[in-house]
């Protein structure tokens, strides 16, 4: 199947579905079921006309589900005289498609990409750059991935571990890419939570919110990225954090740590400070020990440079730093913060701007540039 025709064909079938009355939001799940089944049938049964296909299948999944809401609510009507225990549950079954993407057959990380790129509706190019791989590779292992599948029933579902995987790089996408899937990750893994007893459902959902409690004030007026020390403090969403420091602390209180959980409690730690200066570095340096003891990701190692530069001084940031492989994203960005901070101005600047050259989007590129700007500035003076 030519991942390359489905892409290209995406945006002109959601617009004709829009122009035959469908809403945008409902044309768009119709979309991204027909395309959950052209990764079934087609490597099998290609059709001569794509388009037409793609046109067909979708239509017929917005009609069903139009269908199954109409009955719904038929039934409702018959029984509205009977006392509602609370709020009927939507229908929805993008949750239980993860799932089915996320087939035993494949490794897990198949599964993940697999299911990004088809349900998930990220670009290949988004899903490797979550990964640090080439987007070469990821094409190679999508497409191996569909041809695993290609034939097969999609009536076992996939485990716990590998959907989290996958709603947690949708929600990274969502929450720092070019697609706004945060609020859609953050739906769904209420779903799993309220389905499923475990403490890294609710882990990740903590990290969610306390995360998404930020987004307001991530971005200045006019569009340029404002960093975690720079925010306004006052605009984060307070409810959302003491809801995700509530599901937290249940977590951790079951003492079956996982990734998610250790990843929140330093999402929870700066949600905690009233001010960056009030920030409790210490802790989180050991909260990223305990992730990187749970991981081995090279990631947790860079991230966690930038906390010990914090909590024991840039140079002692710049020590953990190198022995970080160079190669990673964010790396010289993390290097000129450091630089920066330890009050090498020249350095600082000229790592800025490589930076920005290596920034995987334009707003981060932008910022970037102007933190190399302000400091050049300063040499100046």
């Amino acid at each position: 199947m030519d991942e390359m025709l489905l892409r290209s064909l995406t945006p002109s079938v959601l617009g004709i579905l829009v122009r035959r009355g469908i809403d945008f939001a409902a044309a768009e799940d119709a979309v991204q079921d027909a395309l959950v089944e052209a990764v079934r049938v087609w490597a099998a049964d290609p059709p001569r006309d794509p388009k037409g296909w793609l046109t067909t299948v979708a239509w017929r999944r917005f009609l069903d589900g139009a269908r199954a809401d109409a009955a719904r609510r038929r039934r409702e009507d018959r029984v509205d005289e009977e006392p509602a225990p609370g709020p009927a549950p939507t229908v929805d079954d993008t949750l239980q498609l993860y799932f089915l993407c996320a087939h035993p057959s494949l490794t897990p990380s198949s599964a993940v990409a697999l299911t990004l790129r088809a349900v998930g509706g990220l670009t290949t190019r988004q899903i490797a750059h979550a990964y640090l791989v080439p987007e070469a590779t990821m094409a190679q292992r999508i497409s191996r991935a569909k041809r695993t599948v290609s034939g097969l029933r999609f009536d076992r579902p996939g485990d716990v571990a590998t959907v989290l995987r996958v709603l947690y790089l949708v929600f990274n996408e969502g929450y720092s890419g070019d697609v706004d899937l945060a609020a859609e990750a953050i739906r769904l893994t209420r779903q799993l939570a309220a389905a499923i007893d475990h403490p890294e459902v609710a882990g990740l959902l903590a990290l969610m919110l306390l995360h998404h409690a930020r987004r307001a004030a991530r971005t200045a007026p006019d569009g340029s990225l404002v960093s975690l020390a720079e925010q306004d403090r006052s605009r984060w969403d307070t409810r959302s954090i003491a809801e995700g420091v509530d599901i937290l602390q249940a977590a951790l209180a079951r003492d079956h740590l996982g990734e998610f959980q250790a990843q929140a409690a330093i999402a929870a730690l700066h949600a905690d400070a009233p001010t960056a200066a009030e920030t409790d570095w210490v802790q989180i340096v050991e909260w990223y020990d305990e992730l990187a003891r749970l991981t081995g990701n090279p990631v947790v190692r860079l991230n966690r440079a930038v906390a010990v530069g914090e909590a024991d001084g840039p140079r002692a940031g710049l020590s953990a730093l190198a022995a970080v492989d160079d190669a990673l994203p964010r790396y010289t960005a993390v290097a000129a913060y450091l630089h920066e901070r330890d009050g090498n101005v020249v350095t600082a600047a000229r790592l800025y701007a490589e930076a920005a050259q290596q920034a995987p989007n334009l707003a981060e590129r932008d910022h970037l540039t102007r933190q190399a700007a302000r400091l050049n500035a300063l040499g100046r003076r």
